[in-house]
């Protein structure tokens, strides 16, 4: 390989790879050692909710089966593992009393990471809301932030000895719109006032919990941050009703988590703000995690009372879940993050991977040369996004283990390893080797740069 092409296909000193989870999708037992119930284990009782009316409750037993899963991922050569708290595994009625075999099971998790050299980066909100907040109204309910931020001071006392990189929320979007807003996912309301008192809760539960993690006694030498999941927004044709439809989903998807965080200011009124509110939620974060999947084309739509759709583009490859596969999309957000947002602080990809219908061989291997694909060509979007300019620091594939995939149930799998839900049998898959190459040499094969 010449050394332009080596330059070109090589990511930066100490840039971190690593493979994410989160609790509900993978740990299952959800009775075990004290742990309360969540929204999504009361919605996944909710009929027609769920694919297949699958639950959480078994999931891939990571609960139990941890050690095994840090040491295929250690085995790979991934050196990070971003993995989420179950906010009821610990506080099971989201305030009051702490279940300390929670912590503990989670201080077990973080100590076999580190025996095995990979770096915890610990998600404190991963959607599982403790069913009692909800039955006190939920995020919509002011009183939900403050009692976020007291979880995630329980969880940063007893773990922030060890951990070091923190994420306050995942996708609060999905949490909001598709909790309060569509109803698709847990708890399944529909109300858009409600959805809208969520995303300021959400994000004041993100500024709460970030003062107190900074004000904690193990606050030195973290990091702390937010995940969002961005998408490019692109018009399906230049006619003003389509471009303004474009606009609105970006807005009302994009810019309402990031500019509050990055600028301090929302882009529509939400009529629940409350003085300081935005001084809290637009403090400095140490970093922005960036969940990227797929490129959205949006169209005015034609009837109704939505004001705009989403359509798929002709020609374009899609995974098994009917997103269109469009790698350049991650360096045009990277990019546009970069030139829009002064204050950007440094970026890593927390999600990027992509759902394929694997079947095991008749000897047992899973081979799956899309998904090969698929982060092949992410990655060298990615490592052109970084010529660029923008600074990331690390990649996280979604997702280590075949999983529970929320309301899709077990039967979309984005894992690098392949699970038998029944033997519970892990296979890693032929990405999963091919992702552990690119790791040990922080760099892509020669060919795979798209620069």
């Amino acid at each position: 390989m010449s050394d332009a092409a080596r330059s070109a296909n090589t990511f930066p000193e100490g840039f971190v790879w690593g493979a994410a989870t989160a609790a509900y999708q993978v740990e299952g037992a959800v009775d075990a050692d004290g742990r309360g119930q969540s929204i999504w284990d009361t919605f996944c009782r909710v009929p027609g909710a769920i694919a297949g009316g699958d639950t959480g409750d078994v999931a891939c037993d990571q609960y139990h089966r941890y050690a095994e899963d840090i040491g295929l991922l250690a085995d790979l050569g991934l050196g990070a593992y971003r993995f989420s708290i179950a906010w009821p595994r610990v506080q099971p009625d989201g305030s009051g009393a702490i279940n300390q075999k929670g912590l503990d099971h989670y201080r077990r998790v973080v100590d076999e990471l580190l025996a095995r050299d990979v770096v915890p980066y610990v998600t404190l909100y991963h959607w599982d809301l403790p069913q009692a907040l909800q039955d006190k109204g939920g995020w919509p309910a002011r009183d939900t932030a403050y009692r976020f931020a007291h979880y995630a001071a329980v969880v940063h006392d007893a773990l922030g000895d060890v951990v070091k990189q923190w994420t306050t929320l995942n996708e609060p979007k999905v949490s909001s719109h598709a909790g309060y807003g569509s109803g698709i996912h847990a708890p399944g309301i529909k109300d858009p006032v409600l959805r809208d008192r969520a995303v300021h809760h959400l994000l004041l539960a993100h500024g709460l919990s970030l003062d107190v993690l900074r004000r904690g006694r193990h606050a030195a030498g973290q990091q702390v941050g937010l995940t969002l999941d961005v998408s490019p927004v692109v018009p399906a044709s230049d006619s003003q009703a389509d471009v303004d439809a474009a606009r609105r989903v970006d807005v009302d998807s994009h810019r309402l988590f990031l500019d509050p965080v990055l600028r301090g200011v929302y882009p529509v009124q939400l009529d629940c703000v409350e003085d300081g509110d935005l001084e809290l939620i637009s403090a400095p974060i140490d970093f922005l995690g960036i969940n990227y999947y797929r490129r959205i084309l949006v169209r005015a739509a034609p009837t109704g009372d939505q004001r705009a759709e989403t359509i798929l583009p002709e020609g374009v490859p899609v995974t098994a879940v009917n997103w269109p596969v469009q790698p350049d999309g991650l360096r045009e957000v990277l990019v546009d993050l970069h030139t829009t947002y002064e204050e950007l602080p440094p970026v890593y990809i927390t999600e990027n991977g992509a759902a394929y219908d694997d079947v095991p061989a008749e000897d047992g291997t899973v081979d799956d040369p899309q998904r090969v694909d698929y982060l092949q060509t992410h990655l060298a979007a990615l490592r052109t996004a970084i010529a660029a300019g923008v600074d990331v620091r690390g990649y996280f594939v979604w997702t280590l283990l075949d999983n529970f995939e929320w309301a899709e149930g077990y039967a979309k799998r984005f894992g690098i390893v392949h699970v038998d839900y029944a033997t519970q049998t892990r296979t890693p898959k032929t990405s999963a080797g091919w992702l552990g190459r690119v790791a040990r040499a922080n760099a892509l094969p020669s060919g795979d740069s798209t620069d």
